[in-house]
């Protein structure tokens, strides 16, 4: 029984018990009508175009992107061909590509490509910049200011070898330990921003795939009901996350053997990789489906499940993209430190500019202005593979046509001739 719940996009009062509820297509594969949330466009969007049903068959097939071929090949309309599947980028064997899909949004509604997906999260950043910036900026501007005061309160600790003499092991792994504490805090507190950030903004790509406007004011509407649940899915997250990265190293610090801390290192990052994907999918579930913290930690793992090397794929591509432009747009900024801090140039050898104020604040600023435009497009990446998860396994795009009002939906990412 196929217990996913239906698109959840911000703006009704229906609640899925109302009238309109009736006319929503039962999810693929399951025995009940899909429960619509509370927060939905207005009722008369939502009518099903006359006569469109969803597939009572799994839409997915060979490849990444396969879906079930029409009754009958374009220019063909007389001759019937079995409803078998067939890749989007080759169909019925043919040099000619599909017919093009409707596109309310920013994305197609059929299964993405990794350009799309990518192309989708920019669109996003593009067109809806004031609800965008204005979140993350936000999120960047606070998490920068918890960093930079960890940052100076642990830097008089931090054992800095001498650039100048020959390394030394013990002294270099000294300055390793010394300064885990602030990598792992820096690590923590952008997997916390990165959560929040995914769950704020996830009403706002929906509404981008829908092809509809996003005002800062919308968002916070849309978000504040689910406040609580977010900040409850945020922290276990974050327990997890801590779990998965003090555990395997635990041993090894406790016998205080260095092989062994490696080794639970090594461990640390599998464990790490493994559970950031499986349950990258929850922010935007929750959000959208409007389920509780440990009901979207279940659909994100289940959504992922069959999918994780790909999950995994794209979402690396797109931390490298962000942190290379983040990096770039850092650059100015260390210029200008250069020429404030204390003792020029040689001061970033002996690591003694790193402890000035100047240093921080102005690194800081950089760091919250690259943040606040990179971040979001990680972020809307996740939310784009959630939605792409689930047109793959649960025919998401039919409602999604319904939202967005597409008439004559055939339900194969195409529109019908409406006409006689």
């Amino acid at each position: 029984m196929n217990d996913s719940p239906g698109w959840a996009a911000p703006g009704s009062p229906s609640d899925g018990q109302g009238p309109d509820a009736a006319q929503q297509p039962p999810a693929e594969g399951s025995d009940q009508g899909s429960k619509w949330s509370a927060a939905q466009p207005p009722p008369g969007q939502w009518d099903s175009p006359a006569g469109q049903t969803p597939p009572q068959q799994p839409r997915q097939g060979a490849g990444w992107g396969s879906y079930p071929s029409p009754a009958g090949r374009p220019g063909q309309p007389g001759q019937q061909k079995p409803a078998a599947p067939y890749a989007y980028g080759n169909p019925g064997g043919g040099w000619g590509g599909p017919p093009p899909a409707a596109k309310p949004g920013v994305i197609p509604l059929r299964p993405l490509a990794l350009g799309e997906i990518l192309d989708g999260a920019v669109a996003t950043l593009r067109g809806h910049w004031r609800s965008v910036l204005s979140v993350s900026l936000v999120i960047a501007a606070l998490s920068q200011i918890a960093l930079v005061a960890v940052q100076r309160l642990t830097m008089d600790s931090i054992t800095v070898p001498d650039a100048g003499s020959s390394a030394d092991p013990a002294e270099t792994l000294r300055a390793l330990g010394d300064a885990g504490p602030l990598y792992g805090f820096e690590y923590y507190l952008e997997i916390l921003g990165l959560v929040l950030l995914t769950a704020l903004l996830a009403p706002v790509v929906s509404r981008a795939v829908l092809g509809q406007a996003s005002t800062p004011g919308s968002t916070l509407k849309a978000v504040r009901p689910l406040a609580p649940r977010m900040l409850a899915l945020t922290g276990l997250l974050l327990l997890g996350a801590l779990a998965a990265g003090v555990l395997p190293v635990l041993p090894g610090i406790l016998l205080g053997s260095a092989a062994l801390t490696v080794l639970g290192m090594l461990g640390s990052f599998v464990l790490l990789a493994w559970f950031y994907v499986t349950f990258a999918l929850a922010p935007p579930a929750l959000m959208l489906e409007r389920g509780t913290p440990v009901a979207a930690l279940k659909r994100s793992a289940k959504l992922v499940k069959g999918s994780w090397w790909r999950v995994f794929g794209i979402s690396l591509l797109a931390w490298i993209m962000r942190t290379i432009t983040a990096a770039v747009i850092l650059i100015p900024f260390a210029a200008i430190t250069a020429v404030l801090a204390p003792g020029g140039l040689s001061s970033f050898a002996d690591g003694s500019a790193s402890r000035e104020w100047t240093f921080l604040i102005v690194m800081g600023i950089g760091a919250v202005v690259g943040a606040a435009v990179t971040a979001p497009m990680q972020t809307g990446v996740t939310t784009l593979l959630y939605i792409d998860q689930r047109i793959r396994r649960e025919a998401l795009d039919l409602e999604l046509a319904r939202a967005a009002g597409v008439e004559g939906y055939d339900g194969t990412g195409t529109t019908a001739p409406t006409g006689g």
